[in-house]
């Protein structure tokens, strides 16, 4: 990564990951199941969901939203998210290619 110094305080260029940047195990799948808990609170809020309400669409306890709108996901699967956001009226697709590099990576692109 680039580091420079602005105003007396070196900077590093983050890598596009704060997880892997923290040096976090599993950096790719938090950046993975943090972007669809974006998109879940987003949602919710787009949609006048009170917690309890977005509980019952989603198939999860009110507690558990809370959580979720706080940022703890660590209790919930990658799938579980996506079927939130399909309760929530959300599609996703999950497209598989080959790579040009010998490991692929993961992505999630919102639209």
């Amino acid at each position: 990564m680039a580091r420079r110094v602005t105003d007396g305080i070196e900077v590093e260029r983050g890598s596009g990951n704060v997880f892997a940047d923290l040096g976090l195990p599993d950096a790719e799948k938090l950046k993975i199941k943090s972007g669809l808990v974006i998109e879940i609170t987003r949602a919710v809020r787009r949609l006048g969901l009170t917690q309890e309400e977005a509980g019952r669409r989603m198939g999860i306890p009110q507690p558990k939203v809370s959580g979720l709108m706080r940022g703890d996901f660590a209790n919930l699967s990658e799938r579980k998210l996506m079927d939130c956001l399909n309760r929530l009226g959300y599609d996703i697709e999950i497209r598989v290619r080959p790579t040009a590099h010998p490991v692929g990576q993961l992505k999630l692109a919102i639209a």
